[in-house]
Parts: structure tokens; sequence; C-alpha cells
């Protein structure tokens, strides 16, 4: 029980840490948002549950054809909210598409072999 409450402690720190980080810099906090934090904490979580370093491997490989279609989400909200759009519209249309481009990408991934 320890455990899992040390990993929802760290997980939600984490994030608390970007959004105050966010207050005072956009930049330093779009840095360290940008760095695959959540992939390495889960990394870490499996390697110290005896986790075979293979599935660990699989997973980093998975994760990294996942986020290409997640980049739509920063191409869109930034473009809809400067052409003056709401940013509870812009933030639905804008995970509207990234989850359009999640369903576009599957098929096409396990056409090239990839297995998800």
């Amino acid at each position: 029980m320890l455990y899992y409450a040390t990993k929802i402690i760290v997980s939600a720190l984490l994030i608390l840490a970007i959004s105050e980080i966010a207050k005072r810099s956009s930049g330093f906090a779009a840095l360290v948002a940008s760095l695959p934090l959540t992939s390495l904490l889960a990394f870490v979580w499996l390697h110290v549950e005896d986790t075979p370093a293979e599935r660990i491997a699989e997973l980093s490989s998975q994760i990294f054809w996942l986020v290409l279609p997640s980049l739509a989400l920063f191409l869109l909200l930034p473009l809809l909210l400067r052409h003056g759009l709401s940013f509870w519209f812009s933030l639905g249309v804008s995970v509207a598409a990234t989850a359009g481009c999640y369903v576009a990408m599957l098929p096409l991934l396990r056409r090239l072999g990839v297995n998800l």
C-alpha cells in the first residue's frame, strides 16, 4: 500500500511542479512538460517491480509511435487560441482532433507491423 501511495504522490507532485513553474516561466514549464517524465516514471516503476527489460523496451517503442498523433494537440490548440476562440472550445476541438489522429494512426501502425 505504501508503494502505491508513493507512486501516486510522486506523479502528482510532478504535475503540480509543472503547473507552478508555468506561472513563473512558460518556456521552462514547456521544457519540463516536454520531457518524457511520465514515461520515465513508468519505466522506473516497472523496473522496481522486476518487469523484464524486454517489456520495458517494448513499452518505450510503443510510446514513440503514439507520441506522433499527440502532436496534433500541441499544433492545433495554440492556433485556435491565437485566432480568438475560447479556451474550452479550442481545447475540445484539439482533443477531438488528437483522438482522430490516434484512431487513424492505429491501423497504419498495424499495417507497418508495429504491435500495440
